[in-house]
């Protein structure tokens, strides 16, 4: 094996790349890190988690737990994360005329950003998604049957 001695003119050059890529080691590991949320729903029409608050771009993990007893065709739950405040009484509404399609309809589907499907009772659904690079506040609902408007909402907040 062969050792190469570097001038020393090249030495600080040398210890400056190697320094740089220490420095941004730390950085690429935060990029990976997956912001874990898990929401309870349940027959009180809420989600016991109200905000998530999120950096641009970051990797979000959601976990839906549906822990009510009520059947899933008229009290089963979903996650919908839509692109903004302004859409979400327009895609509640909707919903609600959406059933066959479990509560998503199609024709805002271009305004989900993110979703778990709707769940029944002791069921559990999950979503890993990248949070918007735009900061700014993201409504999440559940699209069935009105539920939303009787409260079950929070928001993304992205700062």
């Amino acid at each position: 094996m062969k050792i190469r001695i570097l001038p020393a003119c090249l030495a600080p050059a040398a210890m400056l790349l190697a320094f740089a890529a220490g420095v941004s080691l730390p950085a690429a590991r935060a990029a990976d890190d997956v912001k874990s949320v898990t929401i309870t729903a349940n027959d009180t029409l809420k989600f016991d988690v109200t905000e998530i608050d999120a950096t641009p771009g970051q990797k979000i993990h959601v976990e839906l737990k549906n822990m009510g007893t009520m059947p899933k065709a008229g009290m089963g739950h979903n996650w919908i994360l839509l692109d903004s405040e302004a859409i979400a009484s327009t895609y509640a509404m909707a919903a609600i005329s959406s059933r066959a399609n479990e509560y998503k309809p199609e024709s805002l589907a271009s305004h989900v950003l993110a979703s778990i499907p709707l769940l029944g009772p002791k069921e559990v659904g999950d979503v890993t998604f990248n949070a918007p690079l735009k900061p700014g506040k993201y409504p999440y609902i559940c699209s069935c049957s009105g539920h939303s408007m009787a409260g079950m909402k929070g928001v993304l907040v992205v700062q």
